[in-house]
């Protein structure tokens, strides 16, 4: 089972990467625009360093901007990765236009992930690009009517292990742990579905009464 964390707020990342639960660490522009950060000018080589001192073993940040771009940024992404030590993973989302960049993207020797997925056609695609990852985004599926269990499920049959499944945009733990009961075993998430995913109020019950008794009191 790997996990990630789905912002790029980095009081989150100080908060909750020290549990250990992550692999790594997911971002893209609205994320960064929800954290105050203006996109273009992140320096990824520090935001590297960072997820790297907090235990992250991957970084996967998207491109933006015209398609033309994608590869100079794709090259200094993972040129910051490899000089702070982790993975870096350029993530595309899955339009025509941006699709014409994943050869070039492909050929730098970095891993690649195709996000934005809503129906299994598209990892169709991904698995003819080579795509190292393809991003579903459940949440957003279901809150479109779209039958996303089903659709998650085709997904899954069709990569047969390559490209990995990252499921993306859960709204809560329940709906990763219908997800993990089907066999999917690689999620990112944001720190308010990781908070709930750490914690239980029958376990912080049972964990104060052995407090309490070995204390000598009753609870």
């Amino acid at each position: 089972m790997d996990l990630y964390l789905d912002t790029a707020d980095q009081d989150a990342w100080a908060d909750l990467m020290p549990s250990g639960l992550f692999r790594g660490i997911t971002t893209n522009p609205l994320l960064a625009h929800r954290a105050g950060l203006t996109y273009p000018t992140i320096n990824w080589a520090d935001m590297a360093h960072r997820a790297r001192d907090l235990g992250a073993q991957e970084l996967h940040a998207q491109v933006f901007g015209p398609v033309e771009t994608y590869l100079d940024w794709a090259s200094r992404l993972y040129e910051a990765g490899a000089t702070a030590g982790l993975r870096t993973v350029v993530k595309i989302p899955m339009t025509p236009d941006a699709l014409k960049a994943v050869p070039a993207v492909r050929a730098l020797g970095g891993p690649i992930l195709l996000t934005a997925v809503y129906d299994p056609k598209q990892v169709i695609v991904a698995k003819a690009l080579v795509a190292d990852f393809v991003a579903p985004y459940f949440g957003r599926m279901q809150e479109a009517g779209l039958p996303a269990l089903d659709h998650l499920s085709k997904m899954q049959a069709i990569v047969g292990g390559t490209p990995r499944i990252l499921v993306a945009s859960l709204r809560t733990s329940d709906q990763m742990v219908s997800l993990a009961a089907l066999g999917l075993d690689c999620f990112t998430l944001a720190p308010d579905i990781a908070r709930s995913l750490l914690s239980d109020p029958m376990t912080e019950q049972a964990t104060a009464a052995f407090e309490a008794a070995a204390a000598g009191r009753d609870l």
